[in-house]
């Protein structure tokens, strides 16, 4: 068969984009969208990062630092190194990573003199953030509404007074963004667990939990089992919900060069993302002289939103069709039977699923025939060595567990999990997340993990499950969480139901926030509010004996790379993220169990007692000094299953009754919602307003749509619409005044830039097993503004 690209009724690239259309500002906000990722687009977009953030030899020196011995690890994402000391690993995302860090932009107790928090609740997140980094430790004063310069030792103190009023130390929140370091991680973990508490809500819970659980029933660890040199071995890739050209750029080279492999890479995204089709690779001089670019794909289906696992469960079927087939002519085997009798259990269960579940089903909840789900399973039949990779487009659904658990039983079939160029490749987002967890920022840490804290303190932990995300929340709805505590991120905007979360802030008796600049969550003052600013990723710490510090993080690839930072901190006040979480901690449970001041002064000691914690680091801080680091044990990638049957597990799931795109089809009005990144972008933090892959230039307030969905509900290309969700718990949920732009994506789904729509996702909507909120599958309406209303 011919390479496929296959979308629901969808209309070509653009369509209906040359009619005019104009902002309130009278620029043009959506034009010609880039034919490739990467590209000239990528390097302009670079040098104006670089001479925007004011320091252009500061940037350029810090970025040929970036993901080098001796150097820092890029915040930009959890993509592994290929060479950790190659020229020039970064990306895009990468450059503007470090240079939003490197600004020469100051926040200063005077710009706080000059601005109430009323007034700056009315500011963009795009604006907030671009004043720069925050230089000092501030307190909120509730009788003047501004913010006002404090010492860190009273910040210290006064935080810890606060906390210890509290008559439960459950009714504190205590929540990681994926972009602190192992080591403050497990600081943090530590102070935590001695404070008495398991509420350690972090990013996890918000991306990639159904990851973990799904992972850890099926192979015994909640992490993927390929390294970055599988995808130089790999036949075959199937590269599922994910939009690698904005999140994680650096994947595309190595999808490009699979196909310039031979290998197959068959892509199944609602959407045509451009990186997924082609990139040209500004690291490559002779094709950006001829402006071409390389194919990163070579099929590309566009299911219906929540349809992939139905996609799976078909090519399931096929397999054991043909599996039957080769039996009863006496052709070769196409299941691995030695790797399934050796090391897998649930096999005939999962084929009476397969055989049980209807092709109307699996057509209709996908929305891709059953032929081409058949080209589809036949490259995998093809290929010896299989990698399968997804990101949030999986696990945002309320099914998001068992279609990992589908994917991985798929996997198992002929055997793609724990060989060279096979694999399981759920890719992270925040440089740190996949580390945090693994350190112990965990709601519901492992028993052993527990046991060998006690056994290193000599003191009991608290053994109770804590609060992730959503318990959270709703501890804030409900008033029963009196103080909240946030290593870095911004909470209050990332969240679902954002406007209910906003105003419980409100309402909280302590909230503080180490950061390294301005951000919205930090504006929903209670009665006592701080920021702590901290150092940043670039930066040079060194401790009390002027020795520079290095921290730790962990890639998606299980690999631990060490990370010290060359440029002198932007303010003489700024503390590391480390000595940050030492003194909250001293000055909250005091130093009779722990000596904080020693490993608030020394990372080396942290890693010490992170690798007696857990044995799994070995001699950490040996390793960690190698140049590229080392990789964690993970035994699924041995064929050693750490399940309670020491077997990999194929699924028990059904399909789900009905896909909330199924469900929107009984009312004509009423469509499936997913939120995502623009590509000027990163989680929350904005660093541009256009959108280059997209083709939308200055605005946010977008909802992209199928032209036929548009003719539908009667509204033009540019058109203003209210967008209102369908739910039934009584809360009005509504983003007024957004522009519809037409786009490839199949009939009934729409979708549209977190976090701006991050107030019409349910908070009580989310994925069974994860708590994960389900931002892909948001059932929602339009109401249609009249052009004489706009």
């Amino acid at each position: 068969m011919a390479n496929r690209t296959v979308t629901d009724e969808t209309q070509p690239d653009n369509e209906g984009l040359s009619d005019e259309g104009t902002t309130a500002s009278g620029k043009d906000f959506v034009g010609k969208a880039s034919s490739a990722a990467g590209g000239w687009g990528a390097l302009k977009s670079v040098g104006k990062r670089i001479l925007k953030s004011g320091q252009p030899l500061t940037s350029v020196r810090t970025l040929l630092k970036a993901n080098q011995p001796h150097g820092f690890d890029c915040p930009g994402c959890a993509w592994g190194d290929p060479e950790h000391g190659s020229s020039f690993e970064f990306c895009e995302n990468g450059v503007k990573a470090v240079s939003w860090e490197a600004t020469k932009e100051r926040v200063t107790p005077d710009f706080f003199e000059n601005h109430t928090v009323s007034d700056l609740q009315q500011w963009s997140d795009y604006d907030l953030e671009h004043q720069g980094r925050l230089t000092q430790p501030m307190r909120y004063n509730l009788e003047t509404d501004k913010y006002e310069p404090v010492a860190w030792e009273d910040a210290f103190r006064e935080i810890g007074e606060e906390l210890n009023k509290l008559p439960d130390p459950n009714l504190a929140e205590f929540y990681t963004s994926g972009r602190t370091s192992n080591e403050a991680a497990f600081l943090y973990q530590m102070f935590i667990r001695l404070y008495g508490t398991n509420n350690m809500p972090d990013c996890s819970n918000m991306c990639h939990e159904a990851s973990g659980v799904a992972l850890t029933e099926a192979i015994g660890i909640g992490k993927g089992t390929v390294s970055l040199e599988d995808f130089d071995e790999c036949d075959a890739i199937f590269c599922v919900g994910q939009n690698p050209g904005t999140n994680h750029p650096r994947m595309l080279a190595e999808l490009r060069k699979a196909v310039e492999n031979g290998a197959k890479v068959v892509v199944f995204n609602p959407l045509k993302e451009k990186g997924l089709k082609r990139f040209a690779d500004p690291q490559e001089k002779l094709e950006m002289i001829r402006g071409g670019s390389e194919a990163t794909s070579t099929d590309y289906f566009c299911p219906r939103l929540g349809g992939d696992m139905a996609i799976f469960r078909g090519m399931g079927k096929i397999v054991f069709e043909a599996e039957d087939r080769a039996q009863r002519e006496g052709l070769p085997a196409i299941l691995d039977h030695t790797f399934i009798a050796d090391h897998a259990a649930g096999i005939d269960e999962y084929r009476e699923l397969c055989a049980q579940t209807s092709w109307e089903q699996i057509e209709d909840q996908s929305g891709l025939s059953r032929d081409d789900i058949a080209y589809c399973a036949d490259i995998y039949m093809k290929s010896e060595r299989v990698i399968a990779t997804w990101a949030m487009g999986i696990t945002q659904h309320r099914h998001s567990v068992p279609t990992i658990r589908e994917i991985a039983s798929f996997m198992l079939l002929r055997g793609n999990i724990g060989k060279p160029g096979a694999g399981l490749c759920p890719v992270r987002g925040h440089s740190n997340v996949q580390g945090d967890r693994t350190v112990g920022i965990n709601e519901k840490a492992p028993k052993p993990l527990l046991d060998a804290m006690e056994k290193e303190l000599g003191v009991p932990l608290p053994r109770e499950p804590g609060h992730n995300v959503l318990h959270t929340i709703g501890a804030m709805l409900e008033g029963s969480a009196k103080a909240f505590v946030a290593m870095g991120g911004n909470f209050a905007r990332a969240t679902p139901d954002s406007a209910l979360v906003a105003e419980a802030f409100s309402k909280m008796p302590l909230a503080v926030h180490v950061a390294t600049k301005l951000n919205h969550g930090h504006l929903m003052t209670g009665q006592k509010s701080f920021i702590l600013p901290c150092l940043g990723r670039t930066e040079i710490d060194k401790n009390s004996k002027g020795v520079a510090q290095m921290v730790t993080v962990e890639d998606s690839m299980s690999m631990v790379h060490g990370s010290g930072g060359i440029n002198l901190p932007a303010s003489k006040h700024l503390r590391s993220e480390v000595k940050i979480v030492a003194g909250i901690a001293k000055a909250t449970v005091g130093s009779a169990v722990v000596d904080w001041d020693a490993l608030g002064d020394d990372n080396d000691l942290i890693r010490d007692m992170i690798a007696r914690v857990l044995p799994i680091y070995g001699d950490f801080n040996a390793q960690v000094r190698k140049p590229r680091g080392f990789r964690l044990y993970n035994g699924a990638s041995h064929r050693d299953f750490k399940t309670p049957n020491s077997k990999a597990n194929f699924t028990t799931h059904d399909l789900p009754e009905q896909t909330e795109w199924q469900r929107s089809q009984n009312d004509d009005g009423v469509f499936v919602l997913q939120t995502f990144r623009s590509h000027d972008q990163y989680n929350t933090t904005v660093y541009g307003m256009d959108d280059r892959y997209r083709g939308v230039f200055g605005l946010r307030d977008i909802v992209f749509m199928n032209p036929k969905d548009m003719r539908r509900i009667g509204v033009k290309a540019r058109g203003l619409v209210d967008v209102v969700g369908v739910h039934d718990d009584g809360i009005e949920r509504v983003c007024k005044g957004f522009r519809v732009v037409p786009y490839d994506t199949p009939l009934g789904c729409v979708a549209g830039y977190y976090p701006e729509m991050n107030a019409l996702v349910p908070h009580g909507q989310f994925g069974t097993q994860s708590h994960t909120p389900a931002s892909k599958s948001v059932m929602v309406r339009f109401r249609v503004i009249a052009d004489d209303d706009a």
